[in-house]
């Protein structure tokens, strides 16, 4: 007779996820760290491929390697690069997801069976490798639904809801969601996606609704401030002491950066108003020519910073930009992006270029959300603030930090363990 278990080992499939010292998705470690003291061991299947770093972790034909990183083990399994166009990325795609059998197998005969799987969704093949390989072990699977991935497609014009494909595509996640044995949202208003669909069980369907969780992204609010000790960036234009109008995250057509330029032009003759964009992507060339051509002496495109300085860049700022396209994405379920709960935690207003429906910002009144995402708007918006009295601009500083405190990781994983523990762990099959 072996030694008996004292923990219940989750496995998580996530194909972006890294410890904190890679650049990825950190929340399935954010959670492991926190479960370890409610008796959970967690290991992490992801992709070898560091999709957002251009890195391959892999370099010869070994299936997976493991690595243990503060006792939270990763498996990277050994998948080609998705950087070439739409095809390589779902090569990228399968390769995890047909991997995934063989590399879980060998695991189990090595370190034990999992109690529970959690399946998250960069894409439907993470969910459906979950819920097949749950079936075998006979454990529960929990499906974490990152994006209403049909419905981001539609939005994108990628596909039409009436194709064959996208008939296909919303038959998909219907299948996925019957057989989960627990959901969870990223987003508050994502459960309403049920009801649209007329899926649940009160409406006639297949679906209960009561197995459907929210749990929104957070942040290790411990962590961010040791960073901000430990790792100042050394940035004249943090502490020239203007007015700092600051934007982080990826420079894409979704976060529409441009309109952030077409604000500062309006605002150019106010030489205390600068303007910082921290961050790489497919038109960081072309807004930097623009800044150039156009004369914008109050902004600095500051390229790709390495994120342990992003919490000391937001410690420095007046102002913290969450800057989104108003027609690429849909924004009335909410919003779960990780750079909203650090934004709150480095106690700045935040000014929204959308206005999100079930609203954090509007929650807990520690900034302004624009009804139209227009230059214009933004201009009053930032100015607003600016002028405001120091009262008025310490209130909504403390009220982003105390609403920070609500999405603290330690918080979310107990809302996390009672989803783990509402499955059962004997499995349901």
């Amino acid at each position: 007779m072996g030694e008996k278990k004292d923990y219940k080992n989750v496995w998580v499939f996530h194909h972006y996820a890294t410890p904190p010292t890679m650049n990825g998705f950190t929340r399935p470690y954010n959670f492991a760290i926190n479960m370890q003291n409610q008796g959970y061991k967690t290991t992490v299947f992801a992709a070898s491929y560091l999709h957002f770093s251009d890195v391959n972790l892999i370099h010869d034909k070994k299936l997976f390697i493991e690595e243990d990183h503060s006792d939270v083990s990763f498996v990277f399994v050994n998948t080609p690069s998705s950087v070439k166009n739409t095809l390589a990325r779902v090569k990228n795609m399968i390769a995890y997801y047909r991997k995934l059998f063989l590399v879980t197998k060998e695991n189990s005969k090595k370190h034990g069976r999992p109690d529970a799987i959690i399946a998250s969704s960069p894409h439907p093949l993470s969910l459906l490798a979950g819920i097949r390989i749950a079936k075998k072990f006979n454990v529960p699977c929990i499906c974490e639904i990152r994006d209403l991935w049909p419905e981001a497609i539609f939005a994108f014009g990628k596909s039409k809801e009436n194709s064959i494909l996208g008939k296909i595509l919303i038959a998909g996640e219907h299948w996925l969601y019957k057989r989960a044995d627990a959901l969870i949202f990223l987003k508050e208003g994502d459960k309403d996606y049920l009801i649209e669909r007329n899926w649940t069980i009160d409406q006639g369907g297949e679906i209960d609704l009561s197995k459907s969780h929210y749990i929104n992204n957070g942040v290790d609010i411990p962590s961010f401030n040791r960073q901000i000790e430990n790792n100042a960036l050394q940035d004249n234009d943090l502490h020239s002491g203007k007015f700092n109008v600051v934007y982080t995250g990826a420079i894409r057509p979704v976060n529409n950066v441009g309109n952030i330029l077409d604000t500062a032009k309006l605002l150019n003759d106010n030489d205390n108003i600068q303007f910082l964009i921290y961050g790489d992507g497919n038109q960081l060339d072309y807004l930097k020519k623009r800044v150039i051509e156009e004369g914008l002496s109050n902004v600095k495109m500051k390229g790709y910073v390495d994120k342990k300085y992003m919490p000391y860049v937001l410690s420095k700022s007046s102002v913290n930009i969450l800057n989104y396209s108003q027609t690429k994405y849909n924004w009335s379920r909410g919003n779960s992006s990780n750079k909203l709960f650090e934004y709150m935690a480095s106690g700045k207003p935040i000014i929204s270029t959308v206005k999100m429906g079930y609203s954090i910002i509007d929650k807990f009144d520690c900034g302004i959300e624009l009804e139209e995402s227009k230059p214009e708007e933004l201009a009053r918006a930032i100015l607003k603030i600016k002028y405001m009295s120091e009262d008025q601009y310490n209130s909504l500083g403390q009220n982003a930090r105390d609403g920070a405190k609500e999405y603290e990781y330690k918080k979310l994983t107990m809302k996390l363990v009672d989803v783990i523990e509402s499955v059962g762990l004997k499995g349901s099959r």
